[in-house]
């Protein structure tokens, strides 16, 4: 019997067969990864489209707003996919200079901590290539600039699959989403499509930089308001509280850190049909093609 991480549901109480890793030729952006031949069941009208489970890609790039952002909603799914052979960037948007709750310590001074506190849980989490785009925190719009410089990211790394968060408010928990977060997720989808798979739009990263154009095919959208894959993280729980914990600007106020995600995640994973005392984290997986 294979361990309960290592299966995905897709929120009908059905586990969802994880895939082999995706492999595709390097520099191939015209050849998009190979699909599963399974055809999803059949579902009424009213039931939502169903989305099989995916295995661990060969490459992802995960794009926050903030330093914190990715250990508290998708590091337990980074780490399992990194034992599977996955190749990880970070790309961070913001430089958390607004965060924390010390009064008296200069802003900068407070970007430079969650800068070191972001590389040193990457590290935790088996991360060793972390980016920083440097906009100010609480002030992203989904600019240009920001576009541009988010599908430099992506012609880099160039990866199969990419984790952002969701453009979309989700109104069940909107005291916990940080308007950066929608900004970056606007900007991260324009960049993926069309602008990073387009030679012509920012022109300069291919006639300048030598940067050919890639197509990422899926995303994972984080946060958003009708996830449709939960991804078991029961068996990395502790390593993911130890990795937020880091975060120590952010996170030393709360009496029971280790409690709240073990509750948040537990919602999750009842969401996703798993047994009870499992805990998951929640996306909703998007096909550009």
């Amino acid at each position: 019997m294979r361990d309960m991480e290592d299966f995905a549901t897709n929120g009908t109480g059905r586990t969802a067969p994880e895939q082999p890793p995706e492999r595709s030729p390097e520099r191939s952006p015209e050849q998009p990864p190979e699909r599963s031949p399974e055809q999803p069941p059949e579902r009424s009208p009213e039931q939502p489209p169903e989305i099989p489970g995916r295995g661990a890609p060969a490459s992802l790039l995960v794009v926050a707003a903030h330093p914190d952002d990715i250990e508290f909603c998708v590091s337990g799914t980074v780490m399992q996919w990194i034992a599977r052979g996955t190749r990880v960037t970070y790309c961070i948007v913001t430089d958390g200079g607004a965060g924390g709750y010390d009064e008296q310590l200069p802003r900068q001074a407070m970007a430079d901590l969650r800068r070191a506190e972001q590389v040193h849980s990457a590290k935790l989490s088996g991360v060793a290539d972390v980016r920083f785009l440097g906009y100010p925190d609480s002030f992203v719009e989904a600019s240009v600039e920001l576009r541009r410089d988010l599908c430099r990211v992506i012609r880099e790394v160039r990866p199969q699959r990419a984790i952002i968060p969701s453009p979309e408010i989700n109104w069940a928990r909107v005291a916990d989403l940080h308007p950066d977060h929608r900004a970056v997720g606007d900007a991260c989808l324009r960049a993926v499509y069309p602008e990073a798979r387009n030679p012509f739009a920012h022109a300069q990263l291919l006639k300048e930089e030598g940067l050919e154009p890639w197509t990422v095919h899926e995303l994972w959208l984080m946060t958003g308001p009708t996830p449709n894959q939960y991804v078991d993280v029961t068996s990395v729980f502790d390593r993911k509280v130890e990795a937020l914990r880091i975060h120590t600007s952010q996170t030393a106020h709360f009496d029971d850190l280790a409690g709240l995600l073990r509750t948040w995640l537990g919602e999750h994973a009842t969401a996703g049909g798993l047994p009870p005392g499992r805990m998951a984290e929640a996306f909703q997986i998007v096909h550009i093609d």
